[in-house]
């Protein structure tokens, strides 16, 4: 790998990993387009990459706030088993959609995100 796209892979790293931390998200909303743009990964791959990429991200944090006391434990699994079934079916559908039909409904979820945490 060229020291050129190491810098790239680090500072996209380094990006979205301080919105994860600070926000509790940053992987897939940041993680996934800078793939797609700076990496040139086809959106398939990108969003496939970004789950390996946002797993690690959350070890990290998941060891900082649990560690600092911040952290619902109970809760946490409990929702966490909905996300094991949605994750699954998230994959099974992902492998299904164009490339359009994955940007498009990526872009609606941002959209959606990014009214929420002005308005809301």
């Amino acid at each position: 790998m060229k020291s050129n796209k190491k810098l790239t892979c680090a500072m996209g790293g380094i990006v979205s990993g301080f919105c994860n931390g600070l926000f509790g998200s940053g992987g897939g909303t940041i993680i996934v387009p800078f793939l797609e743009i700076f990496l040139k990964l086809n959106p398939k791959k990108s969003h496939a990459t970004a789950i390996l990429i946002i797993f690690v991200f959350t070890l990290v944090s998941l060891t900082f706030y649990g560690f600092s006391g911040r952290l619902d434990f109970p809760l946490a699994l409990k929702v966490s088993a909905g996300g094991v079934i949605g994750g699954l079916l998230g994959a099974k559908l992902l492998n299904k959609l164009s490339f359009k039909s994955i940007h498009k409904i990526f872009g609606i979820f941002m959209i959606i995100a990014a009214v929420r945490m002005v308005f809301f």
